[in-house]
């Protein structure tokens, strides 16, 4: 079974697929449709920008094109997001993929008025995608009920369960029905987590491509020991190499994200950018501009960064090395994507060595020690 017609799906979508230029299931696809056709819940575990969107997108537009349409009101399934760029990419694989269906797509997420909202769930949506915070205004508001959810996805699971989702969750999943179908995707699944995940699925189907926490193998990972007062002299020299085409920059922070794009202009590098300080507008534009070529470089904090899918970031940065190991698996995801190989680069301070212990402990592997660029050595 090397091809999406062979995994059974309906016609529609493989039009849709076929207009897309998708051919091949990737793994993750090929192991998860078959079990969520069959109405199982499924653990998925895969590398971030190994098609996991599409591997719970195609199989849910199958089920619900038979199904029944949604009443005013209510949803028939309903996708949770930890951020608005990830809930707007997953919107937008629904309504590709379900063109010629016939099928309601609807997205919410805060930082935009609820009233155009409020309009599209009055209708009644076959797919709701939504951040939860502004899900939960939705529902004391009574715009939507999720009496008659038929399928229910987290994606980035390990993000949405990690303390600051956990309770939202857990009042949205109050409010579903059983029985229902329940899928969980991340790239990285804890043991603590997956115990949380334990008590939202029935009898879970789990499957996984690769390894928790094994990275992408065309990432080559490098790690620079700098003194914090150097880093932002590093980074400017690294970003002006000619090699350097699109480069993802992470910070710890949301104040450091703004601090890095400051001293960048001061060394005169261009910047952007996201995190959640920012309104929706500010980061559709700096998002917009890193897609289409004109930022070379976007700032970002691990909880902007879901939702990033860019073609061809030649670089991935981590300025600041991430507190939470699984971090670092997710931040390098974001190059190397679609098989093309990609550069993760981190520097590391004094302080910040036990995080980087951490992340070799994570990954089973040593990252290599490199120099800094010749002119900030």
């Amino acid at each position: 079974m090397t091809d999406f017609a062979g995994l059974g799906l309906a016609p529609p979508i493989l039009k849709a697929l076929l207009a897309e230029g998708y051919q091949t299931p990737t793994p993750i696809q090929l192991q998860a449709i078959p079990h969520i056709l069959a109405g199982r819940d499924l653990q998925g575990i895969a590398q971030t920008g190994t098609g996991k969107t599409a591997a719970f997108a195609l199989p849910m537009l199958h089920r619900l094109a038979g199904g029944r349409p949604a009443a005013p009101g209510f949803c028939r399934a309903l996708v949770l997001s930890p951020t608005r760029e990830l809930a707007s990419q997953i919107a937008d694989a629904f309504r590709t993929f379900g063109r010629h269906l016939g099928l309601r797509t609807a997205l919410v997420y805060g930082g935009v008025p609820k009233p155009r909202q409020a309009r599209a769930l009055a209708a009644g949506v076959d797919v709701l995608v939504a951040t939860p915070g502004r899900l939960l205004d939705h529902l004391a508001d009574r715009a939507v009920r999720l009496d008659l959810v038929e399928i229910l996805v987290l994606d980035e699971a390990d993000h949405m369960l990690d303390l600051g989702f956990i309770v939202p969750i857990r009042k949205i999943a109050a409010l579903l029905p059983r029985p229902r179908q329940s899928l969980f995707f991340s790239a990285t699944m804890p043991q603590e987590i997956a115990s949380l995940a334990g008590g939202l699925l029935h009898d879970p189907v789990q499957v996984a491509v690769a390894p928790v926490a094994t990275t992408v193998e065309q990432v080559e990972q490098q790690v620079i020991f700098v003194d914090s007062a150097r880093k932002r002299i590093v980074l400017a020299d690294i970003l002006r190499k000619p090699e350097t085409h699109r480069a993802l920059v992470f910070t710890r922070t949301k104040h450091g994200a703004d601090r890095v794009v400051k001293n960048l202009a001061e060394a005169g590098v261009e910047a952007a950018a996201i995190h959640g300080n920012k309104s929706q507008s500010q980061r559709e534009r700096a998002l917009a501009g890193f897609r289409d070529g004109s930022t070379r470089v976007l700032v970002a904090t691990d909880i902007a960064a879901r939702g990033i899918d860019v073609e061809h970031v030649s670089h991935v940065i981590n300025y600041d090395l991430p507190n939470v190991p699984e971090s670092y698996v997710h931040r390098i995801g974001r190059t190397a994507r679609a098989g093309r190989p990609g550069i993760a680069i981190s520097f590391c301070d004094p302080t910040e060595r036990p995080h980087l212990r951490g992340i070799e402990k994570l990954i089973r592997a040593r990252l290599p020690v490199v120099q800094p660029p010749a002119r900030a050595a």
